[in-house]
């Protein structure tokens, strides 16, 4: 049975992957300056002997075809961009690069696609179909780079029927996976404003509009954005994240500026939440003496898995790692890029425990000590693999 012989060849891979993972980790490049990475993959790839091609300058698509490859064809992805985080771990693959760490598991999601390809490179004569292997760059930073491999056609020549794609949960115990069908992260849109006045004395607030005072009805005002208009089964959420203005004791600053970011599990209230936003913003500086811009950046759009993607996908893990170690992932107002590929195309985006309590491996994604209990490598390598020789969808 193939899965079997995938289960075999990634614990017997392990070893090697899990240094491949010291590597990248010990190497994090930002979001769109992944050129190191991508060239390690390419590498690797070519060692493997998978053809691939380059798009959006540091992204690697590989195309590895079985037996009859027009059969079926399934993509898988995999994010390579690192943080500007300072690590703060004691490893001996600890980052090489100052303000700079793989505190999203990009590397460990790197390593789970190449271990994936080379088991399914040297397994081919034995699952039918084409596997398309999508190392993507930039998922950390808007506009996303799923958003710019698809603009690049990533999707197409040859056209995925699904695609899936594995993330760190270092809240779920390591040997366990999970899965979720519909809506499972939001969309992010960032929102930046600037509240300007002519400013003036601070012993003289009559003679100006006082933007601080402004500012700070507005940022309490917000908040009814979401408690007043929004569903309440419709998970939203409105953080400000960012108050600037002013320089010293004495003088009403002419211009104060925020930023924040809009979460929204629903597209259709999440652009009517844009326009209330844009609204509210604009009538009450307005009011108060003052002069507002509002500007929305759109960001990724929600993450819905396909239900009956999700169902195979499951069924496929828990054939690869047992009933009772695969459960459901919980809803995140986190954002992912995936959710661009999934609007396409079928999708199913799950999550590889990587937690070991015991040994206090446990510090939560884009903190300085963001580690994984390596174990999770043969898994997430095995997995990607038995999706890839094995998932099939029909629209």
């Amino acid at each position: 049975m193939i899965i079997q012989k995938i289960k075999d060849l990634a614990r017997h891979l392990a070893p090697e992957f899990i240094d491949i993972r010291h590597y990248l980790h010990a190497h994090p490049e930002l979001s769109y300056q992944e050129f190191e990475t991508s060239k390690f993959v390419q590498e690797k790839l070519t060692s493997y002997n998978i053809p691939f091609e380059v798009k959006a300058t540091t992204g690697v698509i590989g195309i590895i075809e079985g037996k009859n490859p027009s059969s079926r064809i399934i993509a898988l992805r995999a994010d390579m961009d690192a943080l500007p985080i300072i690590e703060e771990n004691d490893i001996p693959y600890k980052s090489t690069r100052p303000g700079i760490m793989h505190a999203c598991g990009h590397d460990v999601h790197t390593t789970c696609l190449l271990g994936a390809s080379k088991i399914l490179a040297q397994t081919k004569e034995e699952w039918e179909g084409t596997v398309k292997l999508i190392f993507q760059p930039g998922e950390e930073k808007n506009p996303g780079g799923a958003s710019l491999l698809i603009s690049e056609k990533v999707l197409e020549n040859p056209k995925p029927q699904a695609i899936f794609a594995l993330h760190v949960n270092p809240q779920l115990e390591v040997g366990n996976l999970s899965f979720r069908a519909g809506k499972v992260m939001a969309s992010a849109d960032e929102i930046y404003m600037t509240i300007r006045s002519k400013g003036g004395h601070a012993a003289a607030p009559h003679l100006t509009a006082d933007t601080i005072l402004i500012t700070s009805h507005l940022i309490v005002a917000l908040q009814q954005v979401i408690s007043r208009n929004c569903d309440p089964l419709s998970p939203s959420v409105l953080s400000i994240t960012s108050f600037q203005g002013g320089h010293t004791t004495n003088v009403i600053p002419s211009e104060v500026k925020l930023m924040g970011t809009f979460r929204a599990m629903d597209e259709k209230w999440r652009f009517k939440a844009h326009d209330i936003i844009r609204k509210l913003s604009t009538e009450l500086v307005h009011s108060m003496g003052a002069e507002v811009d509002v500007h929305i950046d759109v960001g990724y759009p929600t993450v819905i898995n396909n239900e009956e993607l999700n169902s195979s996908a499951k069924n496929i893990a828990e054939a690869f790692l047992g009933v009772d170690n695969v459960g459901e992932t919980e809803i995140r107002m986190g954002a992912e890029d995936f959710g661009y590929y999934s609007q396409q195309v079928p999708g199913c985006f799950f999550r590889l425990g990587t937690a070991n309590t015991s040994r206090g491996i446990i510090s939560g994604v884009h903190t300085p000590k963001f580690n994984i209990d390596e174990k999770a490598i043969e898994i997430g390598i095995g997995i990607m693999a038995s999706l890839g020789a094995t998932a099939s969808f029909q629209s």
